[in-house]
């Protein structure tokens, strides 16, 4: 999609766009307090957050983001479409914009770049994952789906082919489905506007072709900032498991069990998910106050 955002995108009151090198960002800011940084998904954009955000922004200054290419952010790099580009990318943002978030949130593939995100923005208090994907494929999958992705994402017109051939309702309906989730009939129509563009299309596609949790896997053990995981049971993209396998490798993780939720469960129960996150905040702040009076 292009810039300005349509007059009937969510909170489109909250938009700006920022250029910040290599790429012109859409930014959704709103509220105010400490400041809460929102990290979607792969293939997603700000909007997935739309009713969360209001909800955060009764105690936070909330900041969305789209990735690079997707949703209404203009890739400025092919190139800076991996994890480890990205997460610097957003570093440089957050300077520039002079963020300074105590939480970091992350829902799916985003819950990978927030925790990077926690390791090198020092503000950072704890880091929240929404079914936070922090395993790589195993298997024969963990060599082919990258390499189809990065098929695609050279193969010139692979995006508008795709596009025109899966932005049909069923096929959207089918895909978001798939992954345990059940969204009202506005909230697909959200995600067939963006599988329907061939621009978000090829950005995700890039970052597929890109993405890789090798280091990040590896440094767990030294990520000290504390992580809450959100895991839903009835996410069929990023089951339970894939949470509490890395919190296990964490110094300081938890793992909280949503029911009855898919791996959209933020958009599904957005009251719920705004409530844990503002009750692990005030469990820290509670922490840090019993610290002081020590």
């Amino acid at each position: 999609m292009r810039w300005p955002p349509p007059s009937d995108w969510l909170n489109k009151e909250l938009s700006r766009q920022v250029f910040c090198k290599p790429h012109r960002w859409h930014v959704q800011e709103t509220g105010s307090g400490p400041t809460i940084l929102l990290i979607h998904g792969a293939g997603g954009s700000s909007h997935s957050f739309r009713d969360v955000i209001p909800l955060l922004a009764e105690q936070f200054r909330v900041v969305a983001i789209d990735l690079p290419g997707q949703g209404l952010t203009q890739l400025g790099a092919r190139h800076r479409s991996g994890l480890d580009p990205m997460a610097q990318d957003i570093v440089r943002l957050a300077a520039q914009e002079r963020w300074h978030p105590e939480l970091v949130i992350g829902h799916s593939a985003g819950g990978a770049v927030a925790l990077r995100l926690a390791q090198h923005l020092p503000s950072v208090r704890q880091m929240i994952g929404i079914n936070p994907a922090l395993g790589n494929f195993e298997g024969v999958a963990g060599i082919l789906f990258p390499a189809m992705a990065k098929l695609l994402a050279l193969t010139p017109g692979a995006a508008t082919f795709f596009s025109r051939s899966a932005h049909s309702p069923d096929r959207v309906r089918s895909l978001i489905e798939s992954t345990g989730t059940r969204l009202s009939p506005e909230g697909l129509a959200y995600y067939r506007r963006l599988v329907g563009d061939p621009g978000h299309v090829d950005a995700t596609l890039l970052m597929m072709a890109q993405w890789s949790l090798t280091d990040l896997l590896r440094d767990l053990p030294q990520i000290s900032t504390p992580c809450l995981f959100m895991a839903a049971d009835r996410d069929e993209a990023v089951p339970p498991s894939v949470s509490e396998r890395a919190a296990r490798r964490l110094p300081d993780a938890s793992v909280l069990r949503l029911n009855d939720l898919g791996h959209l469960a933020h958009e599904e129960d957005p009251r719920q998910i705004a409530d844990h996150i503002a009750r692990s905040y005030d469990r820290l702040d509670r922490i840090a106050t019993l610290a002081d009076l020590s």
